[in-house]
């Protein structure tokens, strides 16, 4: 049973700060969710959304930390 996402209505969106040098094409996330950090294509601002568990994104992110 597919039981439905957040509410994103509230999503406070960011890009990376490694947009810029990419000429602003790169992602966005918001972090104001509880429990859970969606992230969607900056270009593409109402297109589909990936969510991830908040835990997930964390272990993803210190994983990119030199």
């Amino acid at each position: 049973m597919h039981s439905p996402g957040p509410n994103l209505r509230a999503a406070k969106w960011r890009k990376s700060s490694y947009s810029n040098a990419n000429g602003g094409a790169c992602v966005e996330v918001a972090d104001n969710i509880p429990g859970a950090i969606p992230v969607r294509d900056s270009k593409a601002p109402h297109g589909p959304t990936l969510v991830f568990p908040a835990a997930t994104w964390a272990a993803f992110t210190e994983t990119l930390k030199p």
